[in-house]
């Protein structure tokens, strides 16, 4: 495979820190695009949080797999373990 075509079939999730304190936690399959989508200002949660800063991400092949790690970061354990080993 060549390096742009893995790219190509990579899910990410990832971590933005919001103007006001808060995170904000996604899940992408092209992060350059959705991080663009962010400071655009067309994301609802983030348009009124600008600017906003990439503090995390990861990668991952399997897209249930990304979307299931976003889900439990959401979730209250998820948050903890976010708050201690991620950002």
């Amino acid at each position: 495979m060549q390096p742009s075509s893995i790219l190509d079939s990579m899910y990410f999730v990832y971590i933005l820190l919001c103007s006001d304190g808060t995170y904000y936690t996604g899940c992408t399959s092209d992060l350059a695009e959705r991080l663009t989508r962010h400071e655009k200002g067309y994301v609802e949660y983030t348009q009124s949080r600008l600017p906003v800063e990439l503090v995390y991400f990861s990668s991952f092949r399997n897209q249930q797999k990304a979307f299931s790690f976003e889900k439990y970061l959401k979730s209250g354990s998820g948050i903890a373990f976010r708050n201690k080993h991620l950002i």
